[in-house]
């Protein structure tokens, strides 16, 4: 009799449960640093435009800028994965019920979905019971729902995702403008800035498989195109002031 043995992985492809939701919070956490360093960049580079000597302005500004950013963020990422959730949960309800209440019903469509996937009639059959005599609930949740019934996402690990991401990417225009480079504040932190956004647009496009080149140009134009509104607007009130 031949031994059964467990499926093998591809090197390098992870197949344990949970890891696309890992890397939905790590793409997330790098669109957040992403955020931080654009936004906190425009709000720095116009102050500075405008109050270019006035170190205290602009601290204040930047600071103030990177604790709004934070916290709306991350609460934004928590009242969105909180309705993610609850959605799920009543999915998943609805799905136990049914299961309780119909169940023959329920697996007669569980093998319709097999068979929409290019199985014959008898095998999507024999495949959607064998799933329900082990997990009927699961085995409907993966192919109705798309939702793992034991792993509902986290509104809380989103929302500390969003705000530590935005804060440390946040912190890169803020320490550069401060840094006493004189005239050259400016550039200075810009230059850092267009790293940054490098980074982040590789990285990006590392774990979604995408093109890198696109994603980082995407990501440099657009940060780029916000400093030099940012700084014009600056300069405009700055005169008007003056």
């Amino acid at each position: 009799m031949a031994r059964k043995t467990a499926p093998q992985a591809h090197p390098g492809e992870p197949h344990d449960r949970g890891t696309g939701q890992r890397l939905n919070w790590l793409r997330a956490g790098v669109l957040g640093a992403n955020d931080g360093i654009v936004s906190t960049a425009g709000v720095v580079i116009g102050v500075t435009a405008a109050t270019p000597n006035n170190v205290l302005a602009i601290a204040t500004a930047g600071i103030a800028a990177v604790v709004a950013g934070a916290f709306s963020m991350a609460g934004g990422e928590y009242v969105s994965v909180s309705t993610q959730r609850d959605t799920e949960k009543a999915l998943i309800a609805k799905e136990k019920w049914e299961l309780e209440t119909i169940p023959q019903e329920e697996l007669e469509e569980l093998a319709g979905f097999y068979r929409q996937r290019g199985l014959s009639d008898d095998l999507a059959h024999q495949v959607a019971v064998e799933l329900t005599a082990k997990d009927a609930l699961a085995a409907h949740a993966e192919v109705e729902l798309g939702i793992d019934p034991e792993e509902f996402t986290s509104p809380w690990a989103a929302a500390v995702s969003s705000f530590v991401s935005f804060a440390l990417g946040a912190l890169i225009p803020l320490v550069m403008i401060l840094l006493p480079f004189g005239e050259n504040r400016v550039w200075i932190a810009a230059v850092a800035v267009v790293i940054g956004l490098f980074l982040t647009g590789w990285i990006s496009a590392a774990l979604g498989g995408a093109p890198r080149g696109r994603a980082i140009l995407r990501n440099v134009v657009m940060g780029s195109a916000t400093m030099i509104a940012t700084y014009l607007i600056g300069l405009l009130f700055g005169v008007a002031v003056g």
